[in-house]
């Protein structure tokens, strides 16, 4: 935070405070009910569709922290009236101008509270941030207290409040009229007064009997988190404003001095300045520290525990949107800062509200990530709080202990390792990890255990409880020893003291300066801080391998910004260890993480971002620590080994002070003015407070000199480089480059800014929606394919699922904006469940069967498969009848998956959102979904995902029931449609098979319902040649899952049959998905041009038409083929294995190396019909076969002939496994089975020399045989040999019944 919240140049950043404010009540203004609660009624009425000025009548109740606003059903004590600044000091700074409405809002952000004489009155101290547009920050640190009204007036008004009050009760007690309460309202309500009883108890104020008190609070506001020394500051004041005695100087001494004359420590160093009683301690970190986080981390691991922390922390990293809750503003506070200090070296991007004021409750709608917290009230039910989205959201329930997260969330890389480091430092606090219940005795006795235990174990420092000498304590210890003469010159005896511990430690707050629990306090804070930036540097080591510096200059770089990939995210990917990628891909693709990476890219041009010079040093220091290869990404677990210096670093600032501030002074004040009034804050003297003093004191004039030669580098560098507003104009768009609006702005809160807000809402969806389109479209084609229109367009795995869960988020995000009424978790959903519903009412109505027109419409070609209807209706179906999905977010999620595998995501979104009235009744005027042109480019950008082939719902779902349709065609000019003999089918897939189907008889078309088989491979058809027209002429098999739409063609072109073709009854087809041409298909506009691997022209072997009447290829084109095979079967192991496609296709596919090898074999093969009778290559085969069995004759050389031997051998078991096979497949399917066992075994280069050298090749090979040429079947073994490598796992339908 350091690094964002210094002031620009022209200021001077020099000041430990730039605002003394004071807020309370205006006597002059009497009460006024808080008007941004009126306000915020008016927008809940806006939601409900009332108009405003009934909303101020009926009593909306409505979701306000203490339920503001003039809400007659709340004790006038309870209500929360407006609050004022009173005063601040300076009037303004020009490099942080005072912003008066977000000050009073923050400062008291329940607006005033009256209590009386019972109630309780203790001082309360809070914190807030406010960011500005431009992302840098400036703290506000409160103490809030109560003082007693003086004004007659103000007392009498609230006795008259009370009389109307109680008769308003009395009658609606008795009317017991039941208020209709918005659901959020009754959440936070007081809980339904039910006796009068009670109401007596509570609702008394009586201007004679009891004392009036009202809220004021005194704030400072600071360039950086000082929280510690400011609170102190505070306290100190307050303190002097209760004791009984007047402070030694004028309060205006102490809050000039703090304003004027106390500096910012310099990084590296400590400050001492002083309160209205004692010196207050402040340090700042160097410049190679973590930046400066003053908010106890102890408290943040205490309220939430270590589990959840981690959990928490994950949600931060991966942009949920995180929503806390309690009832005390300093937990949000000390919650949302302590997890965001931990995310160093990263920083949050996106809306940022650790406290949410009552009337900025509408900013929960915003589709954005988001970071706010939010106040409960006593006794209030989570279950009653409703929150616009909750498809994506982290809620903390800090006073609970209590975590809802977001589904799907993957796992913290090393998790359990990290929680075990981080507990071992914990429990050397005595911080128990499981968090500090307050209800849990358990944990308490815990804690006092180890904290006893911790106590009396003297290495750390502390010192057990018995009474001991203190001489003891001094032996060896000069300091004390000096101390300790010291005490003796002043006349203070120590010889006979005895102490205890809490004295022991007395004695050292003199040597440490500040007290040892703060010092604990600031140790554990560094070294949990350092645990969890060891982890970032561990896993990013080598981040810069992979940045991208593609720009020459800086203009260049950031006018291309869009267009520009930064960082080689699939390169990073495979080099990190497999349980880290389903976090990291996540990670990877956020805004904080692509902002680092900007900012690594910029630095080549200016000053180093702090954040990431810190980060950068680290890494440094690990390279040349580390032994181990930079380059080797390991998994094993590296514990942080900087814990002892980086606490060290900060102890030695506290114990040795390097600066001391000016002591407050009396100012030139008028006497009389501000008289001292135990209890009363003072009005304080404006002039004196207005203006800092005169003198040059050092600092000013050193900041002074600095300042001078800023400016001259500046005006230097303006010279050279861009024009500089140019320059921050592309900068302010880079940075907010997918981050839609950064801050929501505290002050205006007119309709108008609301709208406005809404509309920037509006415009980021859609960009990021175009963002995200076009990286998956990109990431699924690689950049040169879009550009040409082809590619091999099939990435499966990590990565595509990121993208996708990421494009679930968005549509859940836009589903979410401006909803008016939320029901269930997944607005998506729920808007798909009510269109539903209107669309069956319509269709009970209508019961026409007409609808189904298409349905069943046969073609006049013959038989094919019938037209699947596109119906957004049956898609959900689908998803509901999945016992697997237990709730809503997940069935909107499988519905997107869905969509997108069936390229119908575009046009079911427009289907839905076409139910205009359906539309309205749901969202608000403002929702992304009722902007008419963002809407349409949104879909458009869509429609561009069509492009590419996504599995994403079949790949995911792999354990569901899917029914699927298949078709057999015959090829009937030359054959019967029908056979006699009993047909069998399997289907095969990635992820199993359908086992043996027997095809009903005189059918060729059935459905079935199987387990999900993946992507379709193989089918193997069959009969058992019973019957007169046993022989069968099958063109193809179409095969359909009837849920995603996926259809494969298994091309056939041959006989079933004995005695035909080359004999077989059974064949293994090899399938390709064909995409959709049908006329009815509403999706036509959507659909995408073939896979390139599979072209649709239906395989015919040359095997049938030897004779020699299609033109064969020439003996280049042979070898060709070979050489193409062989290559696409390398690329395919070259290929991360979750991106791998089929094998079984590169093997016998089109232009498998099946095919490629029967070319070679048909090369010059002597196929004349020898009595009418074809002749196959399997003749051959077993020729040689018949030839290796009986012969004996090898070569001379001992050697040669062992390994000739063993290959003989290995052919000749292999052939016969083949031939004696409980299959019938005919002679070329069983050369296709020779081809893929010699493939997977690494046979085929010792057979083909034997098969080459047998001298049946001699008698049925003509002289010019590409067999029969040396030198061509020399370069063919060395094509094949580049296969030996590579472990190959063939289908088992390719080889079932074979036994090797």
């Amino acid at each position: 935070m350091s690094g964002s919240a210094a002031p620009g140049p022209g200021s001077a950043p020099c000041r430990f405070a730039h605002y003394f404010v004071l807020c309370g009540t205006d006597a002059d203004s009497g009460l006024e009910p808080d008007e941004l609660a009126v306000l915020y009624q008016w927008l809940e009425a806006d939601r409900h569709g009332k108009s405003s000025d009934t909303a101020n009548r009926t009593s909306v109740q409505v979701l306000i922290r203490d339920n503001e606003g003039e809400n007659f059903d709340q004790s006038p004590l309870r209500r929360t009236f407006k609050s004022k600044v009173l005063a601040h000091y300076p009037q303004n700074i020009e490099w942080n101008p005072f912003d008066q409405d977000a000050v009073n809002m923050l400062c008291m952000p329940k607006g005033l509270s009256f209590r009386t004489q019972t109630d309780n009155r203790d001082p309360q101290f809070h914190s807030f941030i406010i960011t500005r547009e431009d992302g840098s920050r400036t703290y506000g640190f409160v103490l809030t207290f109560y003082e007693e009204v003086t004004s007659k007036q103000i007392c009498t008004a609230m006795q008259t409040l009370y009389q109307m009050h109680n008769a308003e009760q009395y009658s609606s007690v008795y009317a017991s009229s039941s208020c209709s309460m918005d659901s959020l309202a009754s959440s936070l309500d007081e809980g339904d007064a039910t006796s009068l009883a009670k109401l007596h108890q509570y609702n008394s104020y009586d201007i004679s009997r009891d004392t009036l008190y009202v809220s004021k609070c005194i704030c400072l506001i600071t360039p950086l988190p000082f929280m510690q020394a400011s609170k102190k500051f505070l306290i100190q004041l307050y303190k002097a404003v209760t004791s009984q005695q007047p402070p030694p100087l004028p309060l205006e001494s102490y809050i000039h001095n703090i304003l004027y004359e106390v500096p910012l420590p310099p990084p590296g160093r400590s400050l001492k300045f002083y309160g209205v009683y004692e010196p207050i301690v402040c340090q700042r970190p160097g410049p190679s520290e973590l930046p400066l986080s003053d908010y106890p981390l102890r408290e943040a691991f205490e309220l939430l525990g270590l589990e959840n922390l981690v959990q928490v922390f994950t949600c931060v990293l991966l942009e949920m949107q995180i929503l806390l809750y309690s009832q005390d503003y300093q937990r949000l506070m000390t919650v949302a800062e302590g997890i965001t200090t931990l995310l160093f070296p990263f920083q949050w991007q996106h809306v940022y509200v650790p406290i949410l004021p009552a009337s900025l409750l509408h900013f929960l709608d915003a589709p954005v990530p988001y970071m706010m917290g939010l106040q409960s009230k006593e006794g209030t039910d989570r279950s009653k709080l409703e929150l616009p989205q909750e498809a994506n959201l982290c809620f903390v329930d800090i006073d609970n202990h209590f975590i809802e997260l977001p589904e799907e969330l993957p796992q913290f890389p090393n998790k359990l390792e990290f929680i075990q480091e981080i507990s071992e430092v914990l429990l050397q606090f005595g911080i128990p990890p499981e968090g500090n219940l307050h209800c849990s005795e358990s944990a308490t006795k815990l804690k006092n255990l180890v904290l006893n235990d911790l106590v009396n174990d003297k290495k750390n420092g502390n010192i057990p409880s018995n009474t001991i000498n203190v001489y003891e304590l001094l032996k060896g210890n000069e300091t004390i020893a000096r101390l300790h003469a010291l005490a003796k010159r002043t006349g203070v005896t120590v010889e006979k003291m005895t102490i205890t511990a809490p004295m022991a430690e007395k004695e050292r707050d003199v040597k440490l300066q500040c007290e040892e629990e703060e010092l604990r306090g600031y140790k554990l804070n560094v070294q949990l801080r350092e645990v969890f930036a060891n982890r970032f540097t561990q896993m990013f080591a080598d981040y810069e391998a992979f940045v991208i510096q593609a720009a020459q200059d800086m203009e260049s770089w950031l006018t291309n910004r869009e267009q520009m990939q930064n960082f080689d995210k699939a390169s990073f990917l495979s080099d990190q260890p497999e349980p880290y990628l389903p976090f990291l891909s996540h990670f990877i693709e956020t805004q904080m993480f692509a902002t680092f990476i900007d900012n690594k890219i910029m630095s080549q041009w200016e000053e180093k971002d702090p954040f990431l010079r810190v980060f950068d040093s680290r890494i440094e220091k690990i390279r040349l620590y580390n032994v181990r290869a930079p380059a080797l990404r390991t998994s094993i677990y590296q514990k942080c080994s900087t814990l002892k210096e980086a606490a060290q670093s900060i102890e030695q600032r506290l114990m040795k002070i390097d600066h001391t501030a000016i002591h407050p002074h009396l100012l030139d004040m008028k006497i009389g003015q501000g008289k001292y009034e135990q209890g009363f804050f003072p009005k304080l003297q404006s002039d004196v407070l207005a203006t800092g003093p005169t003198n040059n004191n050092r600092w000013a004039s050193r900041s002074a000199t600095t300042q001078r030669r800023k400016d001259r580098l500046r005006q230097h560098s303006e010279h050279i480089g861009l024009d500089n507003d140019l320059r921050e104009k592309y900068m302010q768009e880079a940075r907010s480059l997918g981050k839609n609006l950064r801050q929501p702005k505290l002050s205006d809160l007119s309709p108008a800014v609301i709208a406005q807000t809404n509309w920037k809402f509006v415009e980021g969806l859609l960009k990021e929606c175009r963002m995200k389109t076009k990286r998956m479209l990109v990431e699924k084609m690689g950049h040169e394919a879009v550009e040409l229109g082809h590619g091999e367009a099939n990435i499966t795995g990590l990565e595509e699922n990121t993208l996708i869960a990421s494009l679930c988020d968005l549509l859940e995000r836009i589903w979410s904006h401006g909803l008016q009424v939320k029901q269930g978790k997944s607005a998506l959903w729920s808007h798909l469940l009510q269109y539903q519903e209107r669309e069956e009412k319509q269709e009970h109505m209508a019961e026409s069967p007409v609808a189904l027109g298409p349905e069943r419409r046969k073609s006049d070609i013959g038989i094919t498969l019938p037209t699947l209807r596109v119906s957004l209706i049956h898609d959900m179906r689908h998803i509901q009848n999945m016992s697997e999905i237990k709730t809503d977010v997940g069935r909107a999620r499988a519905w997107i998956r869905l969509s997108l595998e069936k390229k119908l995501l575009s046009q079911h979104l427009k289907q839905l959102l076409s139910n205009q009235a359906l539309a309205k009744k749901l969202y608000k005027r403002y929702a992304f979904l009722r902007c008419e042109e963002e809407r349409e480019q949104f879909l458009y950008h869509l429609l561009s995902l069509n492009a590419v082939d996504y599995f994403c719902f079949t790949s995911v779902f792999t354990t569901i029931m899917i029914p699927y349709r298949t078709v057999i065609i015959p090829i009937k000019k030359l054959s019967n449609a029908i056979t006699t003999s009993n047909p069998w089918i399997c289907v095969s897939g990635e992820l199993g098979d359908t086992g043996v189907m027997q095809i009903p008889k005189n059918l060729l078309e059935m459905t079935y319902e199987c387990q999900n088989l993946g992507k379709l491979t193989t089918v193997q058809i069959g009969h058992d040649n019973s019957g007169l027209l046993a022989k069968w002429l099958v063109d193809c098999v179409m095969v359909r899952n009837e849920i995603t739409g996926h259809t494969y063609k298994f091309p056939c072109g041959r006989w079933l049959g004995k005695g035909v073709d080359d004999g077989s009854l059974e064949r293994i087809l090899i399938g390709e998905l064909i995409t959709s041409t049908s006329d009815e298909d509403l999706g036509k506009q959507c659909r995408t041009p073939p896979q390139q691997k599979s072209p649709t022209t239906a395989r015919r072997l040359s095997i049938t038409s030897l004779t020699g009447k299609n033109s064969k290829p020439n003996a280049g084109q042979i070898q060709e083929g070979i050489g193409e095979a062989v290559n696409n079967i390398v690329k395919h192991f070259h290929k991360p294995e979750k991106e791998r496609g089929s094998l079984t296709i590169l093997l016998c596919g089109e232009n498998g190396l099946v095919a490629a090898l029967e070319q070679v074999f048909h090369h010059g093969f002597k196929s004349a019909r020898i009595f009418h009778k074809n002749i196959f290559i399997w003749d051959f085969i077993e020729k040689a076969v018949a030839y290796f069995e009986t012969t004996d004759q090898f070569g001379d050389n001992e050697e040669d002939v062992l390994l000739q031997r063993s290959s003989c051998k290995t052919f000749c078991h292999y052939v016969n496994a083949i031939s004696t096979a409980p299959r019938n497949i005919g002679k070329d399917g069983k050369f296709q089975i020779l081809v893929c066992l010699g493939t997977r075994d690494h046979f085929l280069p010792q057979w083909i020399p034997l098969l080459a050298e047998c001298p049946a090749i001699t008698r049925m090979y003509e002289e010019n045989a590409l067999l029969r040429d040396r030198m061509t079947v020399n370069s063919l073994l060395r094509v094949l040999q580049t296969l030996q490598d590579f472990n190959i796992i063939l289908e088992g339908s390719l080889i079932k019944g074979v036994d090797v």
